[in-house]
């Protein structure tokens, strides 16, 4: 056994700075309800209602009325202004500035979801014992999606019934809104929304049940020449088949999305950009002059009572000089990428520059990683409308002339030309790499490719379109 010192090197983060960073991390409506929360656990932290106006009692005052010596004196010699700054209340400056602002509550709505939906059509079916039985488990196993995901045979197996009725509760509920629910694949869906069109005896169904395996592999023509027939009837075959839902409840009955709400604003006053914290919608909070009476009362307080009261002050403290500095560090950021990027605000998207993060750390003197934390899902409301923060950093491509072009506006520039191609002869990557090439655009003809399919837009081949003779 062998006992020694060692020496080590470790970074320890104090808990105000981790307090700090999570805070700068949250987005705008995580920060509401974190600040709600702490509220409700806090009874040091008051919340300011719009019409109050006097003012409030600082820390320091309640702790110099606190005559009582059977804390730790430690505790009793700390200069609560200097402990804890100067600006004890977190006010929400912009509410008293837009008071001709309406402000809506937002209210939580319920929403109906697949399962109910099916269940509510069973329940106007006249179905004996043994069918509502069978009826609910299958409707308990469509997922959010619409697709039945377990078989026939384990229902059977699982209710002690008949396979036959369980593939004739099936057929059933195949034909409940919404069409292609209840489906076990991609081809059964696309088949039952096409049987509910009234479309079974036709080209598009002969597609998807023949060929719905390989269609992202052949091309339209590849289609028409393998089934015999026109061209033109497979074109309109595959646009009645792209109107169908691969997912047969998509956009109905999934969640409803999270609303975006912009941490901050840009306006434009003057000639000048403003840029402020959009927090109407927080508690105005400040340290609750309530508890003026517990620490003036002195002995009469328990020792546990007053550092009860002490600890929760802190943590308080701590809370309100996270958010202020939170306030300060995403305003100061946001000035920078206005300053940065001041032709995007003038006069729109086209405009915006090639920008890395490090370009503004080394601006407003902050780490790389700070700017990302202020950037990351968070929100900006601008002239030009509502971007995520993170939008305004991308990285630069050379022109000829030696300007350098954001990748988003090269990607934007390929959306362009494709869609101004002729459908009957859509340009191939490489004759959108010479258009590029010509208008003094470099980059690599792979990475026309590339931006390409991170538009979604498919390959010259599958956008081909041929136009009927008249």
């Amino acid at each position: 056994m062998k006992l020694g010192l060692q020496l080590k090197l470790k970074q320890v983060l104090a808990p105000q700075l981790i307090q700090s960073l999570k805070m700068l991390q949250m987005p705008i409506l995580k920060l509401e309800q974190t600040l709600r929360h702490e509220l409700s656990v806090n009874p040091m932290l008051e919340e300011l209602e719009p019409v109050e106006t006097e003012p409030t009692d600082t820390i320091n005052e309640i702790a110099a009325e606190d005559d009582s010596s059977d804390l730790d004196p430690k505790l009793d010699k700390i200069d609560w202004i200097n402990y804890l700054g100067d600006d004890l209340d977190y006010k929400v400056r912009e509410r008293l500035e837009r008071e001709d602002e309406d402000s809506f509550e937002r209210v939580p709505v319920i929403e109906k979801t697949l399962y109910d939906h099916l269940m509510e059509q069973l329940s106007f079916l006249k179905l004996s014992e043994d069918e509502q039985l069978i009826g609910e488990y299958i409707i308990g196993n469509i997922s959010p999606k619409g697709y039945l995901v377990c078989s026939a045979a384990e229902m059977a197996e699982e209710l002690k019934l008949p396979l036959d009725k369980i593939e004739s509760m099936i057929k059933v509920i195949q034909g409940f809104d919404p069409p292609g629910v209840g489906a076990r694949n991609l081809r059964e869906s696309l088949l039952i929304q096409l049987e509910e069109r009234g479309l079974k005896d036709t080209v598009a169904y002969n597609i998807v049940d023949q060929y719905i395996n390989v269609l992202d592999k052949k091309s339209i023509l590849q289609i028409s020449r393998a089934m015999g027939i026109p061209f033109e009837k497979a074109q309109q075959a595959m646009d009645v088949i792209k109107s169908l839902s691969p997912t047969p409840a998509h956009g109905r009955f999934e969640s409803s999305a999270a609303p975006i709400v912009p941490d901050l604003i840009v306006d434009r006053i003057g000639e000048d950009y403003v840029v402020y914290h959009n927090d109407k919608n927080f508690p105005s909070l400040r340290i609750s002059p309530g508890y003026r009476q517990l620490l003036k009362a002195g002995s009469k307080v328990s020792k546990d009572t007053r550092k009860y009261v002490r600890e929760k002050l802190e943590q308080a403290r701590w809370l309100l000089n996270s958010i202020n500095q939170r306030r300060t560090t995403m305003i100061r950021v946001m000035e920078a990428i206005v300053e940065e990027q001041k032709e995007f605000f003038e006069k729109g998207t086209a405009f915006l520059k090639p920008l890395i993060m490090d370009d503004i750390a080394r601006r407003v003197n902050m780490n790389v990683a700070t700017i990302s934390r202020v950037a990351n899902g968070k929100y900006v409301q601008t002239p030009q409308g509502v971007f995520e923060i993170k939008y305004f950093f991308n990285s630069g491509i050379a022109s000829e002339d030696g300007e350098e072009l954001s990748k988003r506006h090269v990607k934007n520039r390929i959306e362009e030309i494709i869609r101004a191609e002729d459908p009957t002869r859509p340009l191939s990557d490489q004759e959108i790499f010479q258009r590029l090439q010509e208008e003094k655009i470099q980059l690599a003809r792979r990475t026309v490719t590339k931006y390409r399919e991170e538009l979604k837009i498919p390959s010259a081949r599958f956008r081909k379109r041929m136009v009927q003779p008249s």
